[in-house]
Protein backbone atom coordinates (compact mmCIF):
# COMPACT_ATOMS: atom_id res chain seq x y z
CA UNK A 1 0.00 0.00 0.00
CA UNK A 2 1.39 3.18 -1.18
CA UNK A 3 2.11 6.09 2.11
CA UNK A 4 0.20 9.15 1.88
CA UNK A 5 2.78 12.29 2.15
CA UNK A 6 1.63 15.18 4.22
CA UNK A 7 3.63 17.95 4.64
CA UNK A 8 5.10 19.25 8.01
CA UNK A 9 3.80 22.10 9.91
CA UNK A 10 4.69 23.91 12.86
CA UNK A 11 1.81 22.58 14.46
CA UNK A 12 3.26 19.25 14.16
CA UNK A 13 6.40 19.42 15.87
CA UNK A 14 5.31 16.58 18.15
CA UNK A 15 5.92 14.15 14.85
CA UNK A 16 9.35 15.19 14.48
CA UNK A 17 9.76 14.92 17.89
CA UNK A 18 8.66 11.00 17.98
CA UNK A 19 10.61 10.11 14.78
CA UNK A 20 13.73 11.13 16.39
CA UNK A 21 12.93 8.04 18.48
CA UNK A 22 13.48 5.79 14.96
CA UNK A 23 15.73 8.40 13.42
CA UNK A 24 18.60 7.92 16.21
CA UNK A 25 17.54 4.14 17.12
CA UNK A 26 16.89 5.19 20.31
CA UNK A 27 14.31 2.57 20.09
CA UNK A 28 16.96 -0.15 19.57
CA UNK A 29 19.30 0.72 22.00
CA UNK A 30 16.74 1.53 24.98
CA UNK A 31 17.22 5.37 25.20
CA UNK A 32 14.99 8.09 25.27
CA UNK A 33 15.32 11.72 24.02
CA UNK A 34 15.73 12.79 27.81
CA UNK A 35 19.15 10.56 27.68
CA UNK A 36 20.16 12.15 24.69
CA UNK A 37 19.44 15.76 25.03
CA UNK A 38 21.30 16.85 22.07
CA UNK A 39 19.40 15.36 19.42
CA UNK A 40 16.50 18.29 20.64
CA UNK A 41 18.43 20.58 18.15
CA UNK A 42 16.64 18.25 15.49
CA UNK A 43 13.33 19.07 16.82
CA UNK A 44 12.81 22.05 19.23
CA UNK A 45 10.79 24.49 17.12
CA UNK A 46 10.77 22.76 14.54
CA UNK A 47 8.72 24.85 11.38
CA UNK A 48 9.01 28.36 13.44
CA UNK A 49 12.11 28.77 10.41
CA UNK A 50 10.95 29.37 6.62
CA UNK A 51 13.82 26.98 6.38
CA UNK A 52 12.24 23.79 8.10
CA UNK A 53 10.78 21.56 5.31
CA UNK A 54 9.57 18.03 6.23
CA UNK A 55 6.67 15.67 5.37
CA UNK A 56 5.02 12.77 6.78
CA UNK A 57 4.04 9.44 5.69
CA UNK A 58 0.52 7.75 6.67
CA UNK A 59 0.08 4.49 6.13
CA UNK A 60 -2.81 2.23 7.37
CA UNK A 61 -4.18 4.96 9.20
CA UNK A 62 -0.87 5.50 11.28
CA UNK A 63 2.00 7.75 11.03
CA UNK A 64 4.62 5.48 9.32
CA UNK A 65 7.60 7.78 9.39
CA UNK A 66 9.08 11.71 8.76
CA UNK A 67 11.75 12.67 6.64
CA UNK A 68 12.82 16.62 7.62
CA UNK A 69 15.44 19.51 6.62
CA UNK A 70 17.03 21.92 9.06
CA UNK A 71 19.06 24.63 8.45
CA UNK A 72 21.70 24.44 11.80
CA UNK A 73 24.53 26.83 12.85
CA UNK A 74 27.76 25.52 13.83
CA UNK A 75 27.60 26.08 17.54
CA UNK A 76 25.18 22.87 17.53
CA UNK A 77 27.94 20.60 16.77
CA UNK A 78 25.12 18.10 15.16
CA UNK A 79 26.38 15.22 13.13
CA UNK A 80 25.86 15.74 9.24
CA UNK A 81 26.75 19.59 9.67
CA UNK A 82 28.48 21.11 6.60
CA UNK A 83 28.31 24.14 6.86
CA UNK A 84 25.01 27.24 7.44
CA UNK A 85 23.53 26.78 3.88
CA UNK A 86 23.14 23.38 3.90
CA UNK A 87 19.91 22.06 5.45
CA UNK A 88 20.89 18.45 7.52
CA UNK A 89 18.06 15.70 7.08
CA UNK A 90 16.79 13.50 10.03
CA UNK A 91 14.42 10.84 9.00
CA UNK A 92 12.77 8.42 10.94
CA UNK A 93 10.60 5.37 9.96
CA UNK A 94 9.03 3.03 12.66
CA UNK A 95 10.06 -0.49 12.38
CA UNK A 96 6.26 -2.15 11.47
CA UNK A 97 6.83 0.37 8.47
CA UNK A 98 10.10 -0.08 7.47
CA UNK A 99 11.51 -1.87 3.92
CA UNK A 100 8.16 -0.74 2.26
CA UNK A 101 9.42 1.82 -0.25
CA UNK A 102 7.93 4.77 2.54
CA UNK A 103 11.39 6.85 3.38
CA UNK A 104 12.48 6.31 -0.40
CA UNK A 105 8.72 7.80 -1.29
CA UNK A 106 9.56 10.62 0.95
CA UNK A 107 12.99 11.29 0.14
CA UNK A 108 12.17 11.39 -3.41
CA UNK A 109 9.29 13.92 -2.43
CA UNK A 110 11.51 16.13 0.17
CA UNK A 111 14.33 16.77 -2.91
CA UNK A 112 11.66 18.35 -5.05
CA UNK A 113 10.08 20.63 -2.51
CA UNK A 114 13.60 21.42 -1.09
CA UNK A 115 15.18 22.22 -4.34
CA UNK A 116 13.62 25.44 -4.52
CA UNK A 117 15.18 26.69 -1.11
CA UNK A 118 18.59 24.82 -1.14
CA UNK A 119 20.94 23.67 -3.63
CA UNK A 120 22.24 20.71 -1.12
CA UNK A 121 21.56 18.63 1.88
CA UNK A 122 23.74 16.42 3.78
CA UNK A 123 23.06 13.77 6.35
CA UNK A 124 24.62 11.38 9.10
CA UNK A 125 23.91 8.10 8.82
CA UNK A 126 25.68 4.84 10.35
CA UNK A 127 28.09 3.60 8.84
CA UNK A 128 27.54 0.13 7.69
CA UNK A 129 27.17 -1.16 4.30
CA UNK A 130 22.83 -1.22 4.45
CA UNK A 131 22.70 2.56 5.29
CA UNK A 132 25.56 3.77 3.36
CA UNK A 133 24.23 2.16 0.53
CA UNK A 134 20.41 3.57 1.23
CA UNK A 135 21.19 7.16 0.45
CA UNK A 136 23.89 6.24 -2.33
CA UNK A 137 21.07 4.94 -4.04
CA UNK A 138 19.19 8.14 -3.57
CA UNK A 139 22.14 9.97 -4.71
CA UNK A 140 23.95 10.81 -1.41
CA UNK A 141 27.67 11.08 -1.83
CA UNK A 142 29.94 10.38 1.53
CA UNK A 143 31.93 13.52 2.62
CA UNK A 144 35.72 12.82 2.71
CA UNK A 145 36.80 13.03 6.51
CA UNK A 146 33.68 13.19 8.20
CA UNK A 147 33.20 10.17 10.63
CA UNK A 148 31.88 10.49 13.51
CA UNK A 149 30.42 8.84 16.43
CA UNK A 150 26.67 9.10 17.05
CA UNK A 151 25.22 10.75 19.78
CA UNK A 152 22.53 7.75 20.66
CA UNK A 153 25.36 4.83 21.26
CA UNK A 154 29.27 6.35 19.91
CA UNK A 155 28.61 3.90 16.47
CA UNK A 156 30.52 5.58 13.73
CA UNK A 157 28.29 7.60 11.44
CA UNK A 158 29.71 9.28 8.12
CA UNK A 159 28.55 12.67 6.72
CA UNK A 160 26.97 11.83 2.94
CA UNK A 161 25.95 15.05 1.02
CA UNK A 162 23.47 15.33 -2.02
CA UNK A 163 22.98 17.75 -5.02
CA UNK A 164 19.16 18.98 -4.94
CA UNK A 165 17.27 19.09 -8.26
CA UNK A 166 16.65 22.69 -9.26
CA UNK A 167 13.54 21.62 -11.01
CA UNK A 168 10.15 24.26 -10.37
CA UNK A 169 7.94 22.66 -7.98
CA UNK A 170 4.50 22.28 -10.09
CA UNK A 171 1.60 21.66 -7.67
CA UNK A 172 -1.90 21.46 -8.96
CA UNK A 173 -3.41 25.48 -7.68
CA UNK A 174 -0.28 26.74 -10.08
CA UNK A 175 -2.23 28.65 -12.62
CA UNK A 176 -5.41 29.06 -10.91
CA UNK A 177 -7.50 32.14 -11.53
CA UNK A 178 -10.12 32.38 -9.02
CA UNK A 179 -12.06 34.89 -11.18
CA UNK A 180 -12.63 32.34 -13.85
CA UNK A 181 -14.07 29.49 -11.51
CA UNK A 182 -17.62 30.48 -13.24
CA UNK A 183 -16.32 29.35 -16.27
Amino acid sequence: MKPTLYFLRSSEQKITTDMLHYAYRLDEVGKTLKDVMQLETFSKFYGLSSKDLGLYALSEHKIAGAAWLRLLREDDKAEGFINEKTPVLTIGIKPEFRAKGIGSAMLEQLFLEAGALFEYMSVSVLNSEKAVSFFKKHGFAEVENSLGKSPTDGSEVVTMVKELPKERVVRPSDGYDSRKWMD
